[in-house]
């Protein structure tokens, strides 16, 4: 049976339950992690008999003058449909049907080859794209993929008096600053309130062992010149946020940033490290500099006109 539950009515118990027996189910659908980024949020749930949840599909909510959107958390690539082997609706057309129930428009980024055979009507798909590259191989093997102009950096900067060298910190509030510094509002849209939830999210991934951030600073200012925050879980590494200075792109750091983390993780077949994002073609570039591949997700929309303003259409 499917049914639409409002916050006030799921069980977070049962919810992440439901994550752990859905194989591949990505970090982003964690009760946990929803809250750091979402707060409150409603779902379309499947229920066993007992009241187990079976499978469902998260609905982060926001208010808007015509009615709630579903819409797409900061700080989270994917979202779509949690399914497990208990499982008896199968068809992401008959969530959908229901998530309209509560919502007049919808958007919602989903994982690689999810199937999506049919959509209900006024629904719609698109794509955009990340970057992924296999953990499984060693090192040495994968820094034989890189692209040479990246190994030469790396190298170059080997033979300086003062190599740089990425070293663990817990100073996210730094990295943010930053990024707010020389990619704020102009180039994001993001004002520096929206980090509030990035920062929830850090303390959320640091109570599981789960985060990892990596700064790089110059040996003799202390400058702050670049910062990684990278996530573990059970697929693989996600490259989540980072953010470099002017020197520290002329120094590479952020280079060295994604060279330590595949060094660090390289080895572990059936991981993957997913660079979350690319669907800029200067950052798809940067990113094949590891051998990297490009991987395209779905999305998908429904938009309404505002019944507030339907006086206006023709």
């Amino acid at each position: 049976m499917l049914r639409l539950l409002y916050f006030s009515d799921l069980d977070l118990a049962r919810w992440e339950a439901c994550v752990a027996a859905s194989p591949g189910a990505l970090p982003y659908v964690q009760a946990w992690w929803l809250q750091a980024t979402a707060g409150r949020w409603a779902a379309v749930v499947e229920l066993g008999p007992g009241g187990e949840y079976y499978s469902l599909l998260p609905l982060p909510l926001k208010w808007r003058p015509w009615g709630r959107i579903a819409y797409q958390p900061l700080f989270t690539q994917q979202l779509g449909l949690v399914l497990t082997p208990a499982s008896r609706h199968l068809q992401v057309a008959d969530y959908l049907a229901l998530a309209t129930s509560c919502c007049v428009a919808f958007y919602q980024q989903w994982p690689p080859a999810t199937p999506l055979p049919s959509l209900p009507p006024s629904f719609t798909l698109a794509e955009r794209l990340t970057y992924h590259l296999s953990l499984g191989a060693p090192y040495a093997t994968i820094y034989q993929h890189y692209l040479p102009g990246c190994r030469r950096r790396l190298r170059n900067n080997q033979a300086l008096a003062q190599p740089l060298q990425v070293k663990e910190s817990e100073e996210l509030d730094s990295v943010i600053s930053l990024f707010l510094t020389y990619r704020g509002p102009a180039h994001t849209g993001l004002r520096p309130r929206h980090y509030a939830a990035l920062r929830r999210l850090y303390a959320a991934l640091r109570a599981r062992g789960l985060a990892e951030l990596r700064c790089v600073w110059h040996p003799t200012t202390a400058e702050l010149l670049a910062g990684a925050l990278f996530v573990r879980h059970a697929g693989g590494v996600i490259y989540l946020f980072a953010a470099a200075s002017p020197a520290g792109k002329a120094a590479s750091a952020p280079i060295l940033l994604l060279d330590d983390a595949l060094r660090r993780y390289a080895g572990q077949p059936g991981q993957l490290f997913d660079f979350e994002g690319g669907s800029l073609p200067a950052i798809g570039r940067f990113f094949t500099n590891f051998g990297a591949r490009p991987v395209l997700y779905p999305t998908v929309t429904l938009t309404y006109p505002p019944r507030l303003f339907s006086w206006m259409r023709p």
